[in-house]
C-alpha cells in the first residue's frame, strides 16, 4: 500500500498551496517596504516617474524582500513552532518543508535580482542585496539571538526601502534619500518594542531576548518613549532641509504628536492592549507620514 494510511505524514501536514509561499513572502511588511520605496522614487525627481522603473524597479524589490522574508521563516522556524502568532506558519506546520522554502527564496531573490540589474541599475541591485544580506542574515541569523538592541542595529536593513526606490530612478544615493532611511531607522524600534511588550511571554519562552524579556516593560517603555521623540526630531528634517514645505511640516507635528501621546500612554498604561494600540498607530503613523511627503512633493 502507497497511499496516505502507511504515511501518517501525508494526513496530518496537508500539501502546500500557493497561498503558504505567499504567506512566508511577509506580504503586508513587503507593501509596507514598497510603499516607502515609491516614496523614495517620487521624490528622486521634480516630475513623474518612468512606468517601467516604477514596475520593474519596485518587482525587483519586492521580490528579493520576500526571499529575505523566506530565509526569516527557514531560519526562524524553531522559535515559531513555540510562538502563538507564528505557530500556524507554513514551516511549522509541516506543509513547507525547509530544502523547498530554501529553494522557493533562491529562485524568487536571483529573479529580483537579474531584473534590477537588467532592466533596472546596478546601484539600486547592489544596494537591494545589501539590505537583504542585513535583514535576513545579520538581524535574523545573528542579532536577533545576540542582543536585545536587535531592533535599533538591526533596523538599518528595513529602513533601505527609500534608497532603494531613490536609486533606481537616478542611480545614485543622495542626502535627501538618506534622510529618508533616517525616519524608518528612528521608526523601527518604536514600533517594534510595542509589539515586543505585547509578546512578551511568547519571546521568553522562545528565548529570544527582546528588550521587554531582557531589562522589563518598564524600560522598554522608557526607550519606546525617548526613540519617539528621536523619530519626531528626525521627522522635520525634509522641512528644515528643503525637501517639503509647511504641509509636509503641519503632517509630520501631527503625525508626531499621536505617537507621543500613544508612548506617553503606554508608558502609564501597564494594559497590554495599549502596547499593541501603539504598534498599530505606528503602522499608521507611517504610512501617512509618508504620503504627505508625496502630497507635498507634488503640491508644493
Amino acid at each position: 500500500m502507497t497511499d496516505a494510511t502507511t504515511n501518517p505524514a501525508a494526513t496530518t501536514n496537508p500539501a502546500a498551496t500557493w497561498r503558504d509561499y505567499y504567506e512566508m513572502c511577509k506580504p503586508r511588511v513587503v507593501m509596507l517596504m514598497i510603499l516607502t520605496s515609491l516614496v523614495g522614487m517620487f521624490l528622486a525627481v521634480p516630475g513623474m516617474v518612468p512606468v517601467d522603473v516604477i514596475v520593474l524597479g519596485n518587482l525587483g524589490i519586492a521580490l528579493v524582500a520576500g526571499s529575505g522574508a523566506v530565509v526569516n521563516h527557514l531560519i526562524d522556524r524553531k522559535i515559531d513552532v513555540v510562538m502563538k502568532r507564528t505557530h500556524n506558519r507554513p514551516i511549522p506546520q509541516g506543509r513547507v518543508d525547509p530544502l523547498q522554502a530554501g529553494v522557493f527564496a533562491a529562485v524568487i531573490g536571483l529573479a529580483g535580482m537579474a531584473v534590477l540589474l537588467l532592466w533596472v541599475n546596478p546601484l539600486s541591485a547592489w544596494l537591494t542585496l545589501a539590505s537583504f544580506i542585513g535583514y535576513a542574515f545579520i538581524y535574523t541569523g545573528y542579532l536577533k539571538h545576540a542582543t536585545p538592541q536587535n531592533i535599533v542595529i538591526g533596523g538599518l536593513a528595513g529602513a533601505m526601502p527609500p534608497l532603494l526606490g531613490w536609486s533606481a530612478v537616478t542611480g545614485t544615493i543622495e542626502a535627501d534619500a538618506v534622510v529618508l532611511v533616517l525616519i524608518i531607522f528612528a521608526w523601527t524600534p518604536p514600533h517594534f518594542w510595542a509589539l515586543a511588550i505585547h509578546r512578551k511571554e511568547e519571546y521568553a519562552k522562545s528565548g529570544v531576548p527582546m528588550l521587554p524579556v531582557t531589562h522589563g516593560e518598564r524600560v522598554t517603555k522608557i526607550h519606546i518613549t525617548v526613540y519617539t521623540v528621536i523619530l519626531v526630531v528626525v521627522s522635520i528634517i525634509p522641512y528644515l532641509s528643503g525637501m517639503s514645505s509647511l504641509l509636509y511640516l503641519s503632517a509630520a507635528v501631527a503625525l508626531g504628536a499621536g505617537f507621543m501621546f500613544w508612548s506617553l500612554k503606554l508608558m502609564r498604561n501597564p494594559a497590554q492592549r495599549t502596547a499593541m494600540d501603539t504598534f498599530k498607530y505606528s503602522i499608521v503613523y507611517l504610512a501617512l507620514l509618508f504620503v504627505a511627503l508625496v502630497v507635498d512633493h507634488y503640491l508644493f
